[in-house]
């Protein structure tokens, strides 16, 4: 049965499929599961975050740089990759924020983003589909119009009446947001650091949280994933601009986040078969209603 099953994860940018659910997709990737990851835009116009490639950068242009990571990073994940092909919109700042880049994926109509996406959920025909919240994870426009386009795909996939050139028919059993980044875990993670006498790197985070309610209370699901934070790691390292080996991405010990937090956790947004809550596969249901 494991075999017949199938995750897409779907994201923004190059490097998002890294640091939300990496070292799930690895896990389920390892028992069989066919995992595909979709990131709906080139992230070229991203900063570089890491200046030590910013030589690079200024070689080859950010565009360029960035989907030659996204290989890499595919490649130390093992899984099946699609672009959808949208141009990076870029996070606006300022007050009040500039309007976004002309056809930009987040300028662009939900009915414009969508058929690609439905094309590629008809064709590879995932029983479980991850994206983000609402909000995006973040309020990054690309995050938002992610989901927003995620979760329209996956209602139009499912109607035969909607672009029939695209594929045959079909319905995804059950839809999960990403939620890896709690001030619950966070603040877990901190606490572990300064009990071993170590500088945090989550201080000024937790200082400036807003006051929101924490996330983790919407976490339905709870994936231990592990043993497979190695492969997480060299995926986000694949990222040079993104992610500095030397910043906060690595600065809490492999062996304290495995004790602390072994877990990638999700939220249960929409679910076409019976399952029980709180659950700990993405699956549940699913391996129960095809067996």
């Amino acid at each position: 049965m494991t075999g017949d099953l199938r995750l897409m994860a779907v994201h923004a940018h190059p490097d998002d499929e890294s640091s939300k659910g990496a070292a799930t997709m690895a896990k389920y990737l390892a028992e069989g599961v066919d995992v595909m990851v979709v990131t709906c835009t080139g992230g070229e116009r991203g900063d570089v975050l890491n200046p030590a490639a910013q030589g690079d950068v200024d070689l080859h242009g950010l565009h360029a740089v960035r989907m030659a990571e996204m290989a890499a990073a595919v490649q130390a994940l093992g899984v099946r990759h699609a672009w959808l092909g949208f141009e990076d919109s870029g996070f606006p700042e300022g007050d009040p924020k500039p309007p976004l880049p002309a056809g930009c994926f987040a300028d662009l109509p939900v009915e414009q983003t969508l058929p690609p996406l439905v094309e590629l959920l008809r064709g590879f025909r995932p029983q479980v589909v991850t994206t983000y919240d609402e909000m995006g994870g973040y309020p990054h426009p690309d995050h938002i119009r992610t989901h927003q386009t995620t979760m329209a795909a996956i209602d139009a996939a499912a109607d035969p009446a909607y672009r029939p050139d695209l594929g045959e028919p079909w319905q995804v059993l059950k839809v999960y947001y990403n939620h890896q980044f709690t001030k619950s875990r966070v603040l877990a993670l901190h606490e572990a650091m300064l009990a071993a006498g170590l500088e945090s790197p989550y201080a000024e985070w937790i200082d400036n949280w807003s006051e929101r309610d924490d996330t983790f209370s919407r976490v339905t699901t709870r994936i231990d994933a592990v043993d497979f934070f190695d492969v997480r790691d060299a995926a986000l390292l694949a990222h040079r601009t993104q992610i500095d080996p030397e910043g906060m991405w690595f600065a809490v010990p492999l062996d304290m986040q495995r004790r602390v937090w072994p877990t990638e956790d999700f939220e249960l947004a929409r679910s076409w078969v019976s399952t029980t809550l709180p659950e700990d596969d993405l699956f549940a249901g699913v391996r129960e209603d095809d067996a």
